[in-house]
């Protein structure tokens, strides 16, 4: 992966935010905005299963989502504000128990699998990575629990800025956080890169001849 292509992502990414948040708002209901807005919830589910429970699991997801999508564009799902709800709160759902999951048995955590990808851990690493995906798991426990609490207590235009702004703009703290966080804490760990990082992450290829 690039560096061009990472900031093609990531500006995507900024625009997808952008744009969701002006659907929400404006376009809730629209057949083709459920479908944009509700397809995030559906590919984390397929990923999630994929990895936790293999082929059956990601064929249960994808007939489930097949299903709900039916159910959206027929008009038989209910509110579509409280969809959208369920999306956000239902991704950070999975996404809790995919890295809490990994920190049960003495296995190694998931931030230590994608650490893995790119050069081998030592001890003090695999401790350190379990600390960071319990970090990662507790935020998107939390970000569950806001989201509800910030639904039921305010504006669902107040809600969106949570989801499409505010989530997004938190994740890239944390990571960019974490990573400097680490060699400040660790300066003994070696140097990676952060495209090596999210390489590690997609599971790309990684250079590993280069470092800082």
């Amino acid at each position: 992966m690039s560096r061009w292509r990472m900031a093609l992502l990531l500006l995507a990414g900024v625009a997808y935010a952008c744009v969701s948040h002006w659907m929400m708002l404006y376009h809730p209901a629209e057949p083709w905005a459920l479908a944009v807005l509700l397809g995030p919830l559906w590919l984390t589910a397929l990923g999630v299963a994929g990895s936790r429970f293999g082929s059956w699991g990601l064929a249960f997801a994808g007939v489930a989502g097949v299903l709900l999508f039916a159910l959206v564009l027929h008009g038989e799902a209910g509110d579509p504000n409280r969809l959208y709800v369920f999306q956000h709160v239902g991704i950070n759902v999975l996404l809790c128990a995919w890295f809490g999951g990994s920190l049960r048995g003495g296995r190694l955590s998931l931030i230590g699998q994608f650490a893995e990808r790119v050069h081998p851990l030592s001890p003090a690493m695999r401790t350190y990575t379990s600390q960071v995906t319990l970090v990662w798991t507790l935020y998107f426990a939390s970000m569950a629990v806001a989201s509800v609490v910030v639904y039921a207590s305010f504006s669902f235009a107040a809600w969106s800025v949570l989801a499409n702004l505010l989530t997004p703009a938190m994740i890239g703290l944390l990571f960019v956080g974490e990573y400097l966080v680490r060699y400040r804490l660790h300066p003994e760990f070696e140097r990676t890169r952060l495209i090596d990082a999210v390489r590690a992450f997609y599971g790309a290829p990684v250079d590993r001849t280069a470092r800082h």
